[in-house]
């Protein structure tokens, strides 16, 4: 039935039509938002959940309430994202939080840290133990709110030009790296480097840098990577689950009606299930085409994990000394991936475990 049909017999005009259609009116206003993403438009996945989750808002507001998409570059570039929703140029954003960690560290927690959280732990972290709020506690500062849209699940370590076999190989590294890890890869001797997606290749290329790290093997096969490096390296323990975020400037969040806000946050929620169940199917098949077609695939060492980790407590322990944000966010998600790892360890990982294992038998 449609909505004016159901309306007009349920009799909500019997008061007068003067009455009940400014009224509907009023309960579903006309509005543009404009939507920046952090990512080009050639990486399907990743920009389609921004066009997704505007796909599944306008179909929830009969068309009233629509999201028009950019990706980056076209309004402001990737890493400017936060800096525009802000300042009120745009509305909206679609981008991780890690991207800013200079403005404020805590909020590498929104996307995900090294050997931090996977995605199912990353989520019902923000959802169930006050992740959410410290987040948006920092944003709020910043005159943003955010809203989970998406998740990669756990990441490739990425494409290197030469191959990695002690730590000391780190040292003197050029690496496209986002968020905290860089940070904790230089103490180990890499110069960290944070590029826009859309320039990465060029860098590699040219040998400006000598590895990159993206997302998997979907985007990383679409970039190109494997054209001018060898080695693909996994896991990427910079982000055990990478978040990405609906960033909204908090003045026009406020002005939402307040079932336009829920449509909006329920479309953040199927957008995150679609882009995570999107890169689950579309990442084997292009890991075997990667390998086809020369790509060494080569698991960290596991000095250089070890090394890491050790670097990535150091650099906690002493950001948290200094960063009362910082650390609200590290003991609360240092909690509750302690309570989490011991049920992953007797399920998740035990089963997962056991599949891998019995892989082609069954």
């Amino acid at each position: 039935m449609k909505r004016r049909t159901f309306l007009t017999s349920a009799g909500l005009a019997a008061a007068g039509t003067s009455v009940a259609m400014p009224a509907i009116a009023q309960g579903a206003p006309e509005i543009r938002w404009r939507l920046t993403s952090s990512f080009p438009r050639s990486l399907d996945t990743i920009f389609g959940t921004a066009q997704t989750f505007a796909k599944y808002v306008a179909e929830a507001t009969d068309n009233k309430f629509q999201i028009q998409t950019f990706p980056a570059g076209e309004i402001v570039g990737g890493l400017q994202a936060l800096d525009a929703v802000t300042s009120g140029a745009i509305e909206c954003a679609h981008t991780p939080t890690y991207f800013y960690i200079g403005k404020e560290p805590a909020l590498g927690f929104g996307t995900g840290v090294p050997f931090g959280l996977n995605a199912r732990q990353q989520h019902s972290w923000w959802h169930f133990a006050d992740g959410g709020k410290i987040i948006n506690d920092v944003l709020g500062r910043l005159g943003a709110y955010s809203i989970p849209c998406g998740n990669s699940g756990t990441q490739m370590g990425g494409f290197f030009r030469k191959e990695i076999k002690e730590v000391a190989d780190l040292n003197g590294l050029k690496f496209r790296i986002g968020g905290m890890g860089g940070q904790v890869l230089a103490r180990l001797g890499v110069v960290p480097q944070q590029i826009a997606p859309g320039d990465i290749y060029p860098a590699l290329e040219r040998g400006t840098i000598d590895a990159v790290e993206f997302v998997g093997p979907y985007d990383d096969e679409k970039l190109g990577f494997q054209k001018v490096a060898k080695y693909y390296y996994y896991p990427g323990w910079w982000e055990g689950g990478a978040m990405l975020h609906l960033v909204m400037n908090q003045a026009k969040w406020n002005e939402l009606p307040k079932h336009y806000q829920a449509i909006v946050s329920q479309a953040c929620e199927a957008a995150n299930n679609w882009m995570l169940a999107k890169y689950d199917a579309v990442n084997p098949p292009a890991l075997r085409r990667l390998v086809a077609n020369g790509a060494e695939l080569k698991p960290f060492p596991l000095p250089v994990m070890e090394a890491s980790l050790k670097a990535a407590n150091e650099y906690y322990a002493e950001t948290a000394a200094k960063n009362a944000d910082f650390k609200r966010a590290l003991d609360s998600m240092v909690a509750f991936r302690g309570e989490n790892l011991l049920w992953w360890q007797v399920a998740e990982y035990s089963y997962d475990t056991f599949m891998v294992r019995t892989r082609g038998r069954a």
